[in-house]
């Protein structure tokens, strides 16, 4: 039986693990967008600056991912079980990425013909962001068969690999240098309109979803909070088009990263109070009380280090990237 302390916890944990999912997602995100868009990079000098770019913070940035998990095994157990079980393929295929990513840049700096290594964290990072989207996808969905969920999710899926390619386009803005910024800023004119047109489709979509959009958003508090954040977000499309127009160095990647926070502020808006719509609730899959006590003070050491270390390492690499030839 769940009391009014226990219900607390989980819901500071959803929180908890909201936050996490938005630091993985901005940091990982801007190193994923880069490697998938060297698959449209021909010069191998343009190449090298984005490995340049990325090389001393891409495995950090995956760091979040670990502790993601790690939290959501131990907080809600049964929402870990029930999407590693009905999502193990689009699971495996991201760790298959991930895995493919590192050890083509590791491989890439030994390697007489880089190319090779480039096509592979290239796909790596495409396939990493794909299976993202189409997680993402199947939770908003409620993990519900169907051939317009199908349709839904592949949405998503698009809408994940061109928010990720935005990040990274006006990630590259401000690191690189000469012809590869220019090629930047039209990648990122590109990536922002198919992220702005996978998000318009979604949110129709979404509306006709029973769980969320028939259910959820019509109750009172919900829609004119999600007003304000989608009024944040069209506020923010509008600075990173300023910004790209007027050829500004920081403002696209600080109006990119900001258009994401209100995007999955808004999703977690949307899921809450539920884990999976129509499955599962936060509350029914948390862990017992003392485990989320237990978890809580192991969090709070390790947060407050994973976010200085991110700090102290984008610091230490930051300016844009010089190459040695």
């Amino acid at each position: 039986m769940n009391t009014p302390t226990h219900d607390l916890l989980a819901h500071f944990w959803f929180g908890v693990m909201g936050l996490m999912l938005v630091f993985y997602v901005i940091t990982d995100g801007f190193d994923l967008g880069a490697g998938l868009l060297s698959l449209f990079t021909p010069e191998e000098r343009d190449r090298d600056q984005i490995f340049g770019a990325i090389g001393h913070v891409w495995d950090a940035n995956e760091t979040w991912l670990v502790v993601l998990g790690g939290a959501m095994f131990g907080a809600f157990p049964e929402a870990y079980a029930l999407l590693l079980h009905t999502l193990y393929v689009p699971v495996m295929a991201l760790i298959a990425s991930l895995i493919l990513r590192g050890a083509a840049i590791e491989f890439r700096h030994a390697a007489h013909n880089k190319r090779g290594w480039d096509i592979a964290f290239g796909i790596g990072s495409l396939g990493a962001a794909a299976s993202q989207g189409v997680v993402l996808g199947s939770v908003i969905t409620g993990l519900a068969p169907g051939g317009l969920n199908a349709a839904f999710i592949a949405v998503a899926a698009l809408g994940v690999v061109s928010g990720y390619a935005l990040l990274g386009a006006t990630y590259m803005i401000k690191k690189a240098g000469g012809d590869m910024v220019r090629a930047s800023r039209r990648q990122a004119w590109w990536c922002v309109s198919a992220t702005v047109a996978c998000a318009a489709l979604l949110t129709a979509a979404t509306l006709l979803l029973p769980q969320i959009g028939h259910e959820h958003w019509r109750q009172p508090a919900v829609f004119p909070l999600l007003a304000v954040l989608g009024a944040l977000s069209a506020a923010a499309i509008a600075l990173l088009a300023h910004g790209l127009f007027t050829g500004s160095e920081r403002t696209p990647f600080r109006a990119s990263v900001a258009l994401f926070v209100f995007s999955f502020s808004g999703l977690a808006v949307s899921l809450f109070p539920d884990l999976v719509p129509g499955r599962l609730a936060i509350a029914d899959a948390a862990s017992d009380t003392s485990t989320l006590v237990f978890m809580l003070c192991g969090i709070g050491l390790i947060f407050p280090v994973m976010v200085g270390y991110n700090l102290y390492q984008y610091h230490v690499f930051r300016g844009r990237v010089q190459l040695n030839h």
